[in-house]
């Protein structure tokens, strides 16, 4: 389990207001790098549910452009034999966070990011529509760091305060919404642990 002192390095941001998020659909503090892989929610599409994922290329190893340049559609196929695996797919996430907790968006969340594919929510298919998708630099098997779980409860926090439908039963991990063709967040994701440092983020001030 990770550290807990993390916890304690929790800042507020002004600029992490609520009502900013749900005008903009984007993160004040993450770095934008535009994905084309995105179209609109379908009308009357609430945001209700946040997915977690993971994501590594080429897999099991960690802090290249790949990623990014997979969600952009400007992969290098050739660079290593497994991104032949994935050619032609098209494919993005509202949001990544690095294994130092570093913040890409890629997707307004106001907009559909195409993270979920085939997928059912508590009876409510096609999660496309209605989650926001974040992906988190790792693997099944691999511990995440506490700074991504540090990241992931500030930026779940925010999310929750701009959507009040997204309660903490309302978020889940792509195995759950896609169960025998999905595994992630997988094993090494400590669920425990996440929510312990999504209640200390709920204890700062927000600004709503």
């Amino acid at each position: 389990m990770p550290d807990t002192d993390v916890f304690s390095e929790r800042h507020t941001d002004s600029g992490t207001d609520a009502e900013s998020l749900r005008d903009t659909g984007r993160i004040p503090f993450a770095r934008w790098c535009p994905s084309p892989n995105f179209g609109p929610r379908p009308e009357k599409a609430g945001i209700s549910l946040l997915v977690v994922h993971n994501i590594s290329l080429p897999p099991g190893q960690f802090g290249g452009p790949e990623i990014e340049d997979f969600f952009c559609n400007r992969l290098d196929h050739s660079a290593h034999p497994y991104f032949r695996t994935i050619e032609g797919i098209q494919v993005s996430a509202h949001l990544l966070i690095r294994r130092d907790g570093a913040l890409v968006q890629f997707v307004s969340l106001l907009d559909r990011a195409w993270h979920a594919g085939r997928s059912c929510f508590e009876g409510q298919e096609e999660c496309n529509d209605f989650s926001i998708g974040i992906e988190l630099e790792g693997t099944d098997e691999i511990p995440y760091t506490p700074e991504q779980y540090f990241k992931l409860a500030e930026v779940a926090d925010l999310i929750m305060a701009a959507w009040p439908a997204i309660n903490t039963s309302r978020i889940t991990g792509h195995c759950d919404i896609a169960p025998g063709r999905k595994s992630d967040p997988g094993p090494a994701f400590d669920w425990q642990y996440f929510r312990a440092a999504l209640q200390a983020a709920q204890g700062s001030v927000r600004n709503v």
